[in-house]
């Protein structure tokens, strides 16, 4: 049903995308001309001009017929504070005045100073599905204010949450929407095929312009 409702990129951006291709393209090409013919400068200008157009009004339909990640484009911060209100544990322990943050895109829960930091992962956690969610951690070392929090935390998330959805870092794991990684995945996918496609187009270029 998620995926149902999730808006298309739109064909503006995905014109857009194409011209990017296409310029690209049209660069790589007017490179292989260029060492083929060199006095041929028109037909390198018209590589460089014409392609990035084709390529956008070709390709850009398809991609903006693609769907965009479902993510919520208001700024979390003060729900969320208000739903860890009752996790309050005074001034110079946890609060979310101080421990929870936001980027306006994404939301950092410090957990430190918390007694219960398992409790608002768990508090939290369903919220990724519209939002990500970085928790502070720490680096997890014998050094660190509490060593033992990175551990505590990054086992409960990986039993609760797909590994494609968990980012780490040496201090934080961010948790991201199961909408974005499908869209990044997809994106990744269509740059893997352009990028087999790429020597195929050039190769054949090059015995047309030799």
């Amino acid at each position: 049903m998620a995926e149902d409702v999730r808006p298309r990129i739109g064909i503006v951006t995905g014109l857009q995308a194409g011209a990017f291709i296409g310029l690209f393209l049209g660069f790589s090409l007017s490179v292989v001309s260029a060492l083929t013919q060199p006095e041929a400068l028109l037909r390198l200008v018209q590589l460089m001009c014409i392609t990035p157009l084709a390529c956008a009004l070709l390709l850009g339909p398809f991609l903006g017929w693609r769907r965009a990640p479902l993510v919520d484009m208001n700024d979390p911060i003060e729900e969320l504070r208000e739903m860890l209100k009752p996790y309050n544990e005074g001034q110079g322990k946890w609060r979310v005045l101080s421990h929870v943050r936001s980027d306006g895109r994404t939301v950092r829960i410090d957990l430190h100073n918390s007694m219960q930091p398992l409790t608002i992962v768990a508090a939290t956690l369903d919220l990724t599905e519209r939002f990500p969610i970085r928790y502070i951690v720490g680096r997890g070392e014998q050094r660190s204010r509490e060593p033992m929090l990175r551990g505590q935390v990054l086992a409960y998330i990986e039993e609760r949450v797909t590994l494609n959805r968990r980012r780490r870092t040496s201090s934080s794991v961010e948790v991201l929407p199961s909408s974005i990684i499908e869209h990044m995945e997809a994106t990744h996918r269509m740059h893997r095929r352009l990028f087999y496609l790429l020597p195929i187009i050039l190769f054949f270029a090059w015995l047309e312009m030799r």
